[in-house]
């Protein structure tokens, strides 16, 4: 047998390990990423009680504050926002349970990397969607304190077009610190999945090379 011979048996070789390699290594890429998205899963619908926990609490426990929100949810507006609000997290809910099962039932590696990418698109819309909305419930906050909040309007007696400027500035501030902890709080839990996530999608675009 001559050197060209065995350099295509030697090539030959490297095929079929290269091939069992990727026949080894996509059924782990797969049960990684269906547990990923599971994981998310049940977190944004912890979340969701969460949230659900947080405004209820205060009402069976205040009696002030459950007077202030039956003045505030008794508008139009508020009482859309709110419904609007958990439509958006159910949807969310939905659409993260869907990935799941679509990576759950794939067993092809186009179709995994496609429900990977769909997963953190997902993600992202949903994070950005949060702060968008934390910045919307400020503002309509301060405009509800200042038409409805007893200290909020003497205040702004008092203190006139001044007083206005500096409840907006604090407004502002807080409100800005507020998005930035809630961005890191996303950061922290979404992103660590979403990383773990996107490494997996790198491994599979190597197996389709």
């Amino acid at each position: 047998m001559d050197g060209l011979d065995l350099l295509k048996k030697d090539w030959n070789k490297q095929e079929v390990v290269s091939k069992l390699s990727a026949k080894d290594i996509l059924p782990m890429l797969h049960k990684k990423s269906s547990s990923i998205v599971k994981l998310l899963f049940y977190i944004s619908v912890a979340e969701l009680f969460f949230w659900i926990l947080v405004n209820s609490v205060p009402y069976f426990v205040s009696d002030t504050y459950r007077a202030r929100l039956d003045t505030v949810y008794s508008d139009t507006l508020m009482i859309g926002l709110t419904i609007f609000g958990y439509a958006v997290i159910l949807l969310f809910i939905y659409l993260l349970y869907t990935s799941y099962k679509s990576i759950s039932v794939t067993d092809n590696a186009k179709r995994l990397m496609k429900s990977i990418i769909r997963t953190r698109k997902i993600i992202k819309y949903y994070v950005l969607y949060n702060l968008i909305m934390v910045g919307i419930s400020m503002i309509i906050g301060v405009y509800y304190s200042f038409h409805t909040d007893p200290n909020a309007i003497e205040f702004l007696e008092k203190t006139g077009d001044k007083g206005m400027m500096i409840l907006i500035a604090v407004t502002a501030v807080f409100t800005g610190v507020l998005i930035l902890i809630i961005w890191l709080f996303y950061r922290l839990i979404y992103g660590l999945l979403l990383k773990r996530l996107n490494k997996n999608y790198k491994e599979l675009k190597k197996l389709e090379v």
